[in-house]
């Protein structure tokens, strides 16, 4: 591995603006709000049945979007019942988005915000000092398992917190995607670092399998327009190389031999589709339920 490749999560801002050129590339959002409006009303159906207050628990919130989302959904299901959503969300930054966001949208009258800046970890870790832990209706980690040391006891942690008929969404991408074989592929000549793992649902189900948990699991395909990446010194393109690799400046960083070889491998098949001139990454994510 070449010395001078460096890990995306060692420049934020770097990290922060791949992040945001790959979710204007794909159609991840869209695709998540897919699943919010056709999956998602019959998953929370029973969840708050005979309850005065149904809770919820965002691991890994982000800027709010997806869980205001999932919000309106669980506000069609049960009008007028108050809700009490706390968000785990690591960075200040997305939180004051998230209360940005909040702050701009109507009819959120009966639902109550409490925001923590801290991990999953820190949070599991928190919960477990208390002599009595809460439980909740409907926990939801979206895209964040890859950020976690120890999923399998992760996995268990939240699963002990559900309530009578609560339920558990997770997202990560499908084991059928384009990240699979890249990380399989390519995960030991990139840079890594403690932060982020490999972890696709084909995983997730093997230790969901091993802890003996219920769980449902759909597949959503999902695509990332990576056309720029094909073009030499395209800024948009460079950015997606980096989000891709998570490699901070792949593009003038990596092996010449190395990135020749992932981008011939990327307009594969296997990878890709070719479409009206375009090259589309297998982005397709996976959402799993899981059961008390």
């Amino acid at each position: 591995m070449a010395s001078s490749m460096k890990s995306l999560f060692s420049d934020h801002s770097r990290y922060v603006e791949s992040f945001r050129r790959f979710l204007n590339n794909s159609t991840e959002h869209q695709c998540m709000q897919q699943f919010m409006d056709e999956k998602l009303p019959g998953i929370i159906a029973r969840i708050g049945d005979t309850k005065s207050e149904i809770k919820i628990l965002s691991i890994g919130g982000g800027a709010g979007e997806i869980d205001l989302h999932i919000l309106s959904k669980v506000q069609a299901q049960y009008p007028g019942v108050s809700i009490n959503t706390e968000v785990v969300e690591p960075s200040a930054e997305q939180i004051t988005k998230y209360k940005e966001l909040v702050a701009k949208t109507s009819n959120l009258e009966n639902i109550k915000f409490t925001w923590h800046k801290e991990t999953s970890s820190e949070y599991q870790n928190r919960m477990m000092e208390k002599k009595e832990l809460q439980k909740w209706d409907f926990i939801h980690m979206i895209q964040m398992l890859y950020y976690v040391k120890d999923i399998p006891a992760t996995l268990k942690f939240f699963h002990s917190l559900l309530a009578t008929r609560a339920k558990i969404l997770i997202t990560v991408v499908s084991g059928t995607s384009g990240w699979e074989k890249l990380w399989k592929k390519y995960g030991s000549h990139l840079p890594r670092e403690d932060l982020c793992q490999y972890v696709t649902s084909s995983d997730l189900m093997q230790m969901l399998d091993k802890l003996r948990i219920k769980y449902e699991c759909y597949d959503l395909l999902s695509t990332m327009d990576i056309s720029d990446c094909l073009i030499d010194g395209n800024e948009n393109g460079d950015l997606l190389w980096d989000f891709l690799t998570e490699t901070c400046n792949f593009s003038t960083t990596a092996p010449p031999d190395l990135k020749a070889e992932i981008m011939k491998d990327l307009q594969k098949p296997e990878f890709s589709v070719k479409k009206e001139g375009k090259v589309l990454f297998n982005n397709s994510l996976s959402f799993i339920v899981v059961e008390a």
